[in-house]
């Protein structure tokens, strides 16, 4: 690979991916991947800290998750594509990271007790579930990575993986780096029920979606809740539909803005424009989809040469942790 400075970042299969993905995640990638030596992972080892009851859709849902890298211009000749799985040294610096982890760093974690909040859980639900962070800190750390692009809410993670490196350079040898977060600017993408936008919520516009169902969706949007009938004044801020509008680049935004706040917009064309303008965006957005769509063996053989490109950066860094720590005895593996 290239000289330049290095980012890891990596997503759970989670399957088809939404617009709330393309711009909390996607959009950044394809621009990076031209700025920096990028690895993307497909993390199906961390999907196995809370959906260890649910694996059996896993490699579909890994195949359809890069489609959908690929359609809108991950590029693998520019980045490496792997999966974490296929990469065993990410469990094997896992293990020895965890020997010098102190518990009281994962307890703290605020994004684990974000997490169970939302699942309406009391406690975690295994051993996975709490060291995750050192799972997460062996997946930067094993290609050295100076930067992970990550959105404000997975900062705490950095700083756990910046402390694991400092922990471990301190104890044996200056062997990793301190990664920084690359913070991604994003708007805040809202389902269409103006909840988080989520598969498992069933409020996603989904990147591959056809066009009559973007438009039923679209249809079916939460607007401003104070503007009842169709000539009252609304509150543009307020209403998620005008959100898309913005964040997809409508041209007529500013026109959209002023004539809801004037009474003369209302809610019902508003959506109808929505919905062909966001019809014409996913378009454009993916335009390499016609390469990729249903090749599934060409996606599997993609991520089986990215992750075997991986394994031999991931190596090096492995046998130079167990040489620091003592552990090398002389054999090369």
């Amino acid at each position: 690979m290239t000289g330049r400075e290095r980012i890891f970042s990596g997503m759970r299969p989670t399957g088809q991916m939404h617009i709330g993905h393309y711009f909390g995640v996607l959009r950044n990638w394809v621009r990076l991947q031209h700025e920096y030596e990028c690895i993307f992972g497909v993390a199906d080892w961390h999907a196995l800290t809370t959906s260890f009851e649910n694996t059996k859709d896993l490699e579909i849902h890994m195949i359809d998750m890069v489609t959908d890298w690929l359609s809108v211009g991950i590029d693998p000749k520019k980045c490496l594509l792997m999966v974490q799985s296929l990469v065993p040294e990410h469990a094997e610096l896992h293990l020895l990271f965890s020997m010098i982890t102190p518990v009281g760093w994962l307890e703290r974690n605020p994004v684990l007790k974000q997490q169970l909040q939302d699942m309406g859980l009391k406690e975690v639900v295994g051993y996975g579930h709490l060291g995750y962070p050192v799972l997460m800190a062996s997946d930067i750390l094993i290609y050295k990575a100076s930067k992970v692009p990550v959105g404000e809410d997975q900062v705490p993670h950095i700083e756990i993986t910046r402390e694991i490196a400092r922990r471990f350079n301190s104890l044996y040898a200056p062997v990793f780096p301190e990664p920084q977060a690359l913070l991604t600017d994003s708007p805040r993408i809202l389902g269409i029920d103006g909840r988080k936008m989520s598969k498992s919520l069933g409020n996603q516009i989904g990147l591959s979606e056809p066009p009559g169902e973007v438009r039923r969706k679209v249809l079916a949007m939460f607007t401003d809740p104070e503007k009842i009938r169709r000539n009252d004044p609304g509150h543009p801020e307020r209403c998620n539909v005008f959100t898309f509008h913005r964040a997809t680049g409508n041209a007529r935004a500013g026109e959209i803005e002023r004539d809801c706040r004037s009474g003369a917009l209302g809610c019902v064309a508003c959506k109808q424009e929505l919905a062909e303008h966001l019809v014409q965006f996913l378009e454009a957005i993916a335009p390499y989809r016609g390469e990729y769509e249903g090749k599934r063996e060409l996606v599997r053989e993609i991520l089986i040469e990215g992750s075997r490109r991986a394994r031999l950066l991931a190596r090096e860094t492995l046998e130079e942790a167990r040489r620091a720590m003592g552990i090398h005895y002389g054999i090369a593996r």
